[in-house]
C-alpha cells in the first residue's frame, strides 16, 4: 500500500487576541492517500479555513500562530522548514484555491502575468515558454478565446471564469496536492457544478489529491472519498462518504445531515435544524464542546471531551454516546449535489 502524501498530526494553531487565545485548531489528525479527494465540513469557525492554511504555513503572525504537531508532506516536516524552503512548496508541489477569486486575484495584472509568474519562478520557464503554457491552462479549465483573453485584468472575467482562472493557476505547476477552499461559495448553482466536474476531472487526469473544504454537504457526497466533520477546531468524525452519509455515528453530523432537504420529504415536513450556537474558542471547558446544542448528552460529557475513537471499518467518532446515535439514526440517504 502506498505511503500517506500528507499526514497531518496532532495539529494545534492558536490566536492570540486581548481577549484571550483562540484554539482555532486544536490537535487534528488525519491523512490523504495520492490521488484522494477528502471533503472537510463544519459550520463557520470550526477551523476548516486555518488546518488549511497551516498546512502552507499562511497563518499571519501576529496574531496567530502554529504552537504543535506535524505536517508530514512526502514525508519531511513542513513546520521544520525554512521560509524558502516552504516558498518552494506553495504553488509548486501544493496549489491553492483560495475563497473569493476577485479578491485573490491582482486586479492591476494580466491573467497571463498572474500565470506567468508562478512558472516563471518555480518551473524556471523564459517569458515565451510560460506565455504559451498560461494560454494552455486557461484552455485546459475551458476558458474560451485563450489566447486574447490572457491578456485581460479580472474585472473582465465573470465570477464563474475568474474561479477557473484560480484553478488554472492552483494547477499551473502540476501539484501533488490541491486545497479547494469553498471553491464553489459565490457562484451559482449551474457554474458550481461545471467548476466541480472540472475540478474532478483535471485532479484525476493530474493524479492530484484534493482537500475540499465547503459547507456543502451534497458537494462532499458526490465528490469525496472520505470525509472529516470538524466542529470547535477538532475532528469529530471521520468516514469514507458513503458510510458518513449512511450510518453517522455523532449528533453533530447527524444534526448537519437533518438540515438538509432532502427529495424524499413531504412538502410540509419542516427542517430540523442544530439548535444553540457555536461554542465559544477562548472558554472552553474540559467537557465536550457540542454538549450544549446535543440531544444524546450525559453527565461524562461535562467532565470529559471524548478522543476520536474507531466506531466502525474506516470509520471514527468522537462521542462518548455513538451507540446511542447509531440505534437512533435511521439510515441518512446522501443528499443529492
Amino acid at each position: 500500500m502506498a505511503d500517506p502524501l500528507l499526514q497531518v498530526k496532532n495539529l494545534k494553531t492558536n490566536f492570540f487576541t486581548e481577549e484571550g487565545v483562540v484554539n482555532a485548531v486544536d490537535g487534528v489528525s488525519y491523512d490523504i492517500m495520492p490521488g484522494e479527494i477528502l471533503g472537510l465540513v463544519g459550520e463557520s469557525g470550526c477551523g476548516k479555513t486555518v488546518s488549511a492554511l497551516s498546512i502552507l504555513r499562511l497563518i499571519p503572525d501576529p496574531p496567530g500562530r502554529i504552537v504543535g504537531g506535524e505536517i508530514l508532506f512526502e514525508g519531511e516536516d513542513l513546520l521544520k522548514m525554512d521560509e524558502d524552503e516552504v516558498r518552494h512548496v506553495r504553488g509548486n508541489k501544493i496549489g491553492m484555491i483560495f475563497q473569493e477569486p476577485m479578491t485573490s486575484l491582482n486586479p492591476v495584472l494580466t491573467i497571463g502575468r498572474q500565470l506567468t509568474e508562478t512558472l516563471e519562478l518555480h518551473l524556471r520557464m523564459d517569458r515565451s515558454a510560460s506565455n504559451q503554457r498560461a494560454i494552455e491552462l486557461l484552455e485546459m479549465v475551458g476558458i474560451p478565446e485563450a489566447k486574447s483573453r490572457v491578456h485581460d485584468y479580472p474585472h473582465q472575467f465573470s465570477g464563474g471564469m475568474r474561479q477557473r482562472v484560480m484553478i488554472a493557476m492552483a494547477l499551473s505547476c502540476n501539484p501533488k496536492l490541491l486545497l479547494a477552499d469553498e471553491p464553489t461559495t459565490a457562484l451559482d448553482v449551474t457554474i458550481q457544478a461545471q467548476i466541480l466536474e472540472l475540478l474532478t476531472r483535471l485532479t484525476k487526469e493530474l493524479g492530484t489529491a484534493v482537500i475540499i473544504i465547503t459547507h456543502n454537504l451534497g458537494v462532499v457526497a458526490r465528490y469525496a472519498d472520505r470525509v472529516n466533520v470538524m466542529y470547535a477546531g477538532r475532528v469529530i468524525e471521520s468516514a469514507t462518504a458513503l458510510e458518513l452519509y449512511h450510518k453517522p455515528r455523532h449528533p453533530y453530523t447527524l444534526g448537519l445531515l437533518k438540515s438538509v432537504p432532502r427529495l424524499d420529504q413531504i412538502r410540509k415536513d419542516k427542517l430540523d435544524p442544530i439548535e444553540g450556537m457555536p461554542p465559544d474558542l477562548i472558554h472552553m471547558d474540559g467537557g465536550c464542546p457540542f454538549r450544549p446544542r446535543c440531544r444524546f448528552t450525559v453527565d461524562r460529557c461535562k467532565e470529559e471531551n471524548p478522543p476520536l475513537i474507531a466506531v466502525g471499518d474506516m470509520h471514527n467518532s468522537a462521542c462518548w454516546e455513538w451507540e446511542r446515535v447509531a440505534k437512533a439514526t435511521p439510515a441518512a440517504p446522501a443528499p443529492a449535489a
